[in-house]
């Protein structure tokens, strides 16, 4: 028999058993979310690789939701709050942007895992809201022609646009693409990298997962204003002109529970309104007819964390052009979860 040589057959008793451990170490380590490093970008703040700067988009001081944490359904009232009658972040310039820039389209077209072709119909049935939690996804930048990807953490009051599941798809203050994060990072067992904010702590960074396929695509998404004193409907794919009348707060305002049980608000969720189930992946929108119309691109607006710097709210939600440079993590992100909208998606099971 040959005989094994191995460098922990060398040490015995207490040598041994510190070797065994730090090999075990080493494996858990290459398995798990250890040295995973987490990007904060605060309100206002473009990030790495912006594809484009845009202002008017973000709202500080917004009151975070009291339910924070863990990981949330993208249906739950109240997760997403707005400004009734009123939507800063603009699909439609947003559209116009990427049409005028056939590089940039294709790479975020590649992200979404739509053709690009199909911008103009996915991006037209998304719905702008602010975050009320500080919210981990994959923001994905453009750099030297190519998509770049890390995980990140975005502010509460930040502007994105989310699909009819009620995951955040495009971060509204640069338009990068955003995807779920990766599996394998923990928000408790990461660093972070950036800027912190008052009252960031890790254990209330919260997870975004898609809504329940078997229910449809959200109908309407229940919203709460940014001082936390009414709640109100916004139909998706709507940009404050349909949006219902002030409301009562959604019961998870005023009871923070370990689970979240039905209230009075269901987002339209067994309305019946609700949309059928779909086959695929969430994320990917039906093509239908509607046209998106073609805007003009507007002019952006310089970086920075000042209050007149991309995302923060002003009299400017234009987009802007142009390569900023930066630089991307590289991170391993999930699947895409937007796929080409030719039919309604399911979520991914396990």
């Amino acid at each position: 028999m040959a005989e094994i040589h191995s460098p922990i057959a060398r040490f015995t008793g207490p040598a041994a058993a510190v070797a065994a451990l730090a090999l075990a170490a080493g494996v858990l380590t290459a398995c798990g979310d250890a040295g995973a490093a987490i990007t904060r970008l605060t309100v206002g703040t473009p990030g790495p690789d912006p594809y484009t700067l845009v202002s008017g988009t973000d709202k500080t001081d917004v009151k975070e939701r009291p339910k924070a944490g863990g990981t949330q359904t993208g249906d739950s009232p109240g997760l997403y709050g707005g400004t009734r009658q009123e939507a800063t972040c603009d699909p439609q310039k947003l559209i116009a942007f990427l049409q005028a820039n056939p590089g940039k389209a294709r790479a975020w077209a590649g992200v979404q895992g739509i053709p690009v072709s199909d911008i103009p119909r996915y991006v037209s049935r998304l719905t702008p809201v602010l975050l009320r939690t500080d919210t981990l996804v994959t923001n994905h930048g453009y750099r030297n022609g190519k998509a770049t990807s890390g995980p990140a953490v975005l502010q509460a009051g930040m502007g994105v646009l989310v699909n009819g599941y009620g995951v955040p798809v495009v971060k509204c203050n640069c338009g990068n693409p955003l995807t779920r994060p990766d599996r394998k990072i923990s928000p408790d067992g990461a660093s972070y990298t950036g800027r912190s904010w008052p009252g960031f702590e890790k254990r209330n960074v919260t997870e975004i997962e898609p809504r329940d396929s078997e229910k449809g695509t959200i109908t309407t998404f229940v919203l709460v204003d940014p001082e936390g004193t009414m709640g109100f409907e916004r139909p998706r794919a709507t940009e404050g002109e349909a949006d219902g009348p002030p409301a009562e707060l959604p019961a998870t305002e005023t009871e923070v529970t370990d689970s979240e049980s039905p209230s009075p608000y269901d987002s339209g969720l067994e309305s019946p309104g609700t949309e059928s189930p779909g086959t695929g992946t969430p994320g990917t929108e039906p093509t239908g007819t509607e046209s998106p119309g073609t805007p003009s691109p507007g002019t952006g607006e310089g970086g920075g964390d000042s209050p007149g710097s991309p995302g923060v709210t002003s009299h400017d939600p234009g987009m802007g052009g142009g390569d900023p440079a930066g630089s991307g993590t590289g991170e391993e992100s999930r699947a895409p979860i937007s796929l080409p909208p030719s039919e309604e998606p399911a979520p991914p099971v396990g």
